[in-house]
């Protein structure tokens, strides 16, 4: 039995900081949307290269970390009730009999949307592989890349391969948890916060992680066979294999939906920040004009001008006036404001 897609005003690509902040201005003009993203949580480029790296130009915010202000957009569009559709991509795209969007993911969702917002970045940020033959096979039941929660791992005897913040701060998550914890690196040197690499390294000394220097060879789904910076194998067994190869951004199935690119970006006016389709908008890094800077508070100002060009699709026998959040009571009653 087909399920029918799911019907939306607004659906956004991308749960990354502009993706969020494109929720929070639909959210204000009363249109409502569903999120798609390719990672397992919200936040994009932003936690996956800024996680806890210091941010200065956000307005009004001295200073803050990528993880932080995505805490903060995402406390911002609750009153909204945005539906994430996480750890999927938008496949297709195409202009529906009736002038609404039809666009598939690659998880085999559907949704029938008015009008569709690309806020994705520099394209999707999927896990990049592991280049180890027939490792496919064991991906979600022995293998895993950049899980978003380690609890089912309790008890078990697990590896965790890589040398970045994420890798390491699993492997310490690990501890007095997993039945025991492997790190798994090509070399005895880390790329992350020192004071991550220092606890690290502390487990180790006491032998509450287990390090081991190498490249993965093969994988049978109970151990992994590592080549050593010597040259000679080694086996190492265990019940699950975390996988922190890394991030990649690709524009992937963008490139096929029939919008005019240029250099992997998408042109669009600086009046509505639509594309050469009519009712789909580009904002953030995805989308290209002249003088267009990458800051993520330019995203912020697009944003805001796509989803007020938004309204004519979705509410096109309607005016709809400038309201302020500082005075207008639909609009904090919208927000949930309460006045004493």
């Amino acid at each position: 039995m087909n399920t029918p897609p799911i019907e939306c005003d607004a659906l956004v690509i991308g749960a990354g900081p502009v993706g969020l902040f494109q929720v929070f201005q639909l959210g204000l003009l009363e249109i409502g949307c569903h999120v798609v993203d390719a990672l397992p949580f919200a936040g994009g480029q932003c936690v996956q290269l800024y996680g806890s790296k210091p941010i200065y130009d956000i307005p009004g915010t001295p200073v803050t970390t990528g993880i932080g202000l995505v805490e903060s957009l995402l406390r911002q569009v609750e009153p909204f009730s945005p539906r994430f559709h996480f750890d999927q991509q938008v496949a297709t795209l195409a202009r529906h009999s009736d002038g609404r969007f039809l666009l598939g993911t690659s998880r085999g969702a559907q949704f029938l949307a008015r009008t569709v917002f690309i806020a994705a970045g520099v394209g999707a940020f999927v896990p990049k592989r592991l280049a180890v033959p027939g490792l496919e096979a064991f991906e979600g039941s022995r293998l895993f890349y950049h899980p978003e929660s380690l609890d089912r791992f309790a008890g078990q005897s697990v590896v965790v391969q890589g040398g970045d913040d994420d890798a390491l701060q699993a492997a310490l998550a690990l501890v007095g948890q997993a039945g025991d914890v492997t790190l798994l690196h090509r070399r005895d040197v880390f790329q992350a916060d020192e004071e991550v690499q220092a606890r690290v390294r502390e487990c180790i000394a006491q032998g509450q992680i287990r390090l081991v220097v190498g490249q993965p060879q093969a994988f049978d789904g109970r151990q992994v066979t590592v080549t050593t910076p010597d040259g000679s194998p080694r086996t190492i067994d265990t019940q699950a294999w975390l996988a922190y190869p890394g991030i990649s951004p690709r524009l992937g199935f963008i490139a096929d939906w029939g919008l005019q690119l240029a250099k992997k970006q998408v042109p669009v006016d600086t009046e509505k920040f639509q594309t050469s389709e009519p009712g789909v908008f580009a904002v953030g890094d995805i989308n290209t004009y002249p003088g267009k800077k990458k800051l993520i508070v330019c995203g912020f100002h697009e944003a805001t001008l796509a989803a007020w060009a938004a309204t004519a699709v979705v509410f096109p026998d309607k005016a709809i006036a400038l309201q302020y959040t500082t005075t207008s009571t639909r609009l904090h009653e919208l927000l949930g404001v309460t006045h004493t």
